[in-house]
C-alpha cells in the first residue's frame, strides 16, 4: 500500500470545525447578512438609482421617504438621500477596511518583534505602545485631523495611526507565550534567523487573535470616521459621509427626522455587523468552545 493511499484527505475549509462553529453562531450570521447587505447596497445601489449624490432639485426639498423615486427622501437641497447614503457607505467601508489593514500590519509587526526579542528592544516598543495608549484616542484623532487635509486617504491614515496599539498588545502577549515552545527551540537549532522564526514560525500561530482584532478594528474605524466627520474634521461636503450627513441633519430633526435616522441606522448596522462577526470569529477560533 502506497503512502498516498495511507494519507488521510484533509476536509475542505468550509467543512472545518472552525467554519461550523462560526455558522452555528446566530449573531455572527446576522452580522454577515448585515455587512453583505450594506456592501451590496453601497456598491451596486448607485447604479440602480436615477439620481447621483450631487444632483440638486430644489423643487423636491425635504421630500419624505417613499416620495417618487426618492426611496429615503431628499435633503434641504433636494439631493437624493439614498444616493448620498450609498456613496457615503462606499467611503466609510473603504476607510474602515484600509485603516484596519494598515493598523493590523503595523500592530502585528510591532507585537511580533516586541514579543519575541524581549529585552530592551521589546520594552522600548511596548513603552511606545503605552505612550500612544496614554492619550485618549478620540482627542489624538481630532488633534491630527485638525492639521491635515481631510481627504479620505488622510482620514484613513489618521485612524490607522490611532488604532494599531491594541493589535500590538494582543500579538505581543501571544508571541511572548509561544517563544519558548519546543517548535521555536527546534527552529533555532535548525539555524533559522530571528526574522524567519518570527514571521514563519510564530506569526502563523497567532493569526486567530489577529483576525478577530482586525474585524473589530473595522467597526471602530467606521465609527471614528463618522465621529470626526460629524464634528467637521473629517470628510468635507459636498463629498458625503455618514458622519457629515448626521451633522447636516442636526437643525432639521423636528422638520425632517429621516435626514438623521437614515445615516444613523446605516452606522449602527455597519458597526453592529462587524462586532457580531468579530465575536463569532473569536468563539469559532477558540478550541475550547468545543468543550462547552
Amino acid at each position: 500500500m502506497t503512502a498516498a493511499a495511507l494519507s488521510v484527505p484533509r476536509p475542505r475549509w468550509w467543512r472545518s470545525r472552525t467554519v461550523r462553529r462560526f455558522t452555528r453562531n446566530k449573531l455572527a450570521m446576522v452580522g454577515v447578512i448585515l455587512i453583505l447587505g450594506l456592501t451590496l447596497a453601497c456598491f451596486v445601489g448607485p447604479y440602480l438609482l436615477p439620481f447621483d449624490e450631487l444632483f440638486i432639485d430644489l423643487r423636491a426639498r425635504f421630500a419624505p421617504p417613499g416620495t417618487g423615486a426618492h426611496i429615503f427622501g431628499t435633503d434641504p437641497l433636494g439631493r437624493d438621500i439614498a444616493a448620498r447614503l450609498f456613496q457615503a457607505g462606499q467611503i466609510s467601508l473603504l476607510v474602515g477596511f484600509f485603516a484596519m489593514l494598515m493598523s493590523t500590519v503595523v500592530g502585528t509587526v510591532v507585537g511580533v518583534v516586541a514579543g519575541y526579542t524581549g529585552g530592551w528592544l521589546g520594552a522600548a516598543l511596548m513603552r511606545v505602545v503605552d505612550a500612544f495608549l496614554s492619550f485618549p484616542s478620540i482627542f489624538l484623532l481630532l488633534a491630527l485631523a485638525a492639521f491635515v487635509n481631510p481627504s479620505p486617504i488622510m482620514i484613513t491614515i489618521i485612524i490607522a495611526v490611532t488604532s494599531w496599539m491594541e493589535v500590538a498588545r494582543i500579538v505581543e502577549a501571544e508571541v511572548r507565550s509561544l517563544r519558548d515552545r519546543d517548535f521555536v527551540m527546534a527552529a533555532r537549532m535548525l539555524g533559522l534567523s530571528k526574522t524567519q522564526i518570527m514571521f514563519r514560525e510564530l506569526l502563523p500561530n497567532v493569526i486567530g487573535p489577529i483576525i478577530v482584532a482586525a474585524t473589530l478594528t473595522v467597526a471602530r474605524a467606521i465609527l471614528l470616521e463618522a465621529y470626526i466627520s460629524f464634528l467637521g474634521y473629517g470628510i468635507q461636503p459636498p463629498l458625503p459621509s455618514w458622519g457629515n450627513m448626521l451633522n447636516g441633519a442636526q437643525q432639521y430633526l423636528d422638520k425632517a427626522p429621516w435626514l438623521a435616522i437614515v445615516p444613523g441606522v446605516a452606522i449602527t448596522m455597519a458597526v453592529a455587523g462587524f462586532n457580531f462577526i468579530g465575536d463569532g470569529l473569536r468563539d469559532a477560533l477558540d478550541a475550547r468552545s468545543d468543550q462547552r
